[in-house]
């Protein structure tokens, strides 16, 4: 709870797989309150169980209403996409930032065949790269080999999303011009 916050303020790109990945957490635990409290909230401080309690069942009770218990993701999450694909066609329309346009043509080949090798054509190109990113992680966690051409494009996607992420942390401060003028 207190790291989605604090990461929502400073990187919305790792607030978003951090997301994702309480959406797994919670799906290990069937949404049920009871299986949380006994597999994740008791291993945090007692003084912070209440709210660790509404956080999770908020969440659980979203995901039973949205219908994404088994697979997909919250709409708060969707949402936080849907932004940054809209100030992400911004910033490509814009002549202000040749690097960022730099960094999403180097990821770009990346992005293409990993939409063709999933199969995710309708997602769209953010989701296919925020996957991409969770995936790794996961594959971390387990401790499994990365290849080096995979890890070369996780490593252009990483930096056109962390370029991506501190343009929407200026837009969302008020300090990013987009216009042409």
């Amino acid at each position: 709870m207190k790291i989605s916050q604090q990461l929502k303020e400073k990187n919305i790109a790792e607030y978003l797989i951090y997301m994702w990945q309480v959406e797994d957490l919670l799906r290990a635990n069937k949404c049920d309150i009871d299986l949380i409290r006994s597999n994740v909230i008791s291993r945090y401080p007692a003084g912070e169980h209440a709210a660790l309690e509404e956080w999770y069942g908020n969440l659980a009770d979203m995901m039973r209403a949205e219908g994404v218990t088994e697979k997909g993701h919250l709409q708060i999450n969707r949402n936080v996409i849907r932004n940054l694909t809209d100030l992400h066609a911004d910033l490509l329309a814009s002549t202000k930032y040749p690097f960022y346009n730099a960094a999403y043509f180097k990821a770009l080949p990346f992005i293409v065949e990993l939409r063709q090798k999933s199969g995710q054509t309708e997602e769209s190109e953010l989701e296919t790269c925020f996957e991409a990113l969770y995936g790794i992680l996961l594959l971390r966690l387990q401790k499994k080999e990365i290849s080096q051409g995979t890890a070369k494009a996780i490593e252009a996607i990483s930096s056109f999303l962390s370029l991506l992420a501190n343009y929407y942390d200026k837009e969302r401060k008020g300090e990013l011009k987009l216009d042409n003028d």
